[in-house]
């Protein structure tokens, strides 16, 4: 009798392990894979725009008087440009002043730009999302957009930004793990 019970107790044992090492990882839908990205990007540290600007976006920053030309230099086309009280509540220069130096090469020089920052820090935007990719039991990727926010970014400020040169989206990919039994983003590339 009691080979009897320790042969069934085995039994027990061992279908008690095949059944829970045979349990299936929770399903990871879009919808659960974009908002746990974007509380991922929500507890990360907001970060600042840099903002390219050419010639064309030095006039239309002008129009939108978010800066004026205050200096003309000997060769004609050097100038200073200071920021104005709307400007400097937008943006701020990397070398800490509120004058924008514009030094081309020539007055032909299309390639010369300068880099304006936002005051206002944002968190990145993700959205469209892929299909969830099973990378194995406990792992599991996802693609999708990272954008700029521009919520409450003033239109002009926006049409800066969308000038050439100006990287406002990019394809990434998110990598899940399941840990305790539910899924948490562990990185994002």
């Amino acid at each position: 009798m009691k080979t009897t019970q320790i042969l069934v107790a085995a039994v027990a044992l061992g279908i008690g392990l095949l059944a829970s090492g045979c349990k299936s990882a929770p399903d990871l839908s879009k919808s659960d894979a974009a908002q746990m990205v974007q509380a991922y990007y929500s507890a990360q540290q907001v970060s600042n725009l840099n903002i390219i600007v050419n010639n064309d976006g030095m006039v239309k920053g002008a129009l939108d008087k978010y800066w004026a030309r205050t200096t003309v230099y000997p060769n004609r086309y050097w100038a200073d440009f200071k920021l104005t009280p709307e400007g400097k509540k937008l943006f701020k220069l990397a070398d800490g002043s509120d004058t924008i130096k514009w030094r081309p090469d020539s007055p032909a020089d299309s390639k010369f730009r300068v880099t304006l920052t936002t005051i206002a820090p944002k968190h990145p935007k993700a959205h469209d999302f892929g299909d969830v990719e099973s990378v194995g039991d406990t792992t599991r990727t996802v693609p999708f957009i990272e954008s700029v926010d521009f919520a409450g970014v003033p239109q002009p400020v926006q049409d800066l930004a969308h000038m050439p040169g100006n990287l406002l989206s990019a394809k990434r990919t998110a990598d899940f793990a399941l840990e305790n039994g539910a899924w948490k983003v562990q990185s994002v590339e």
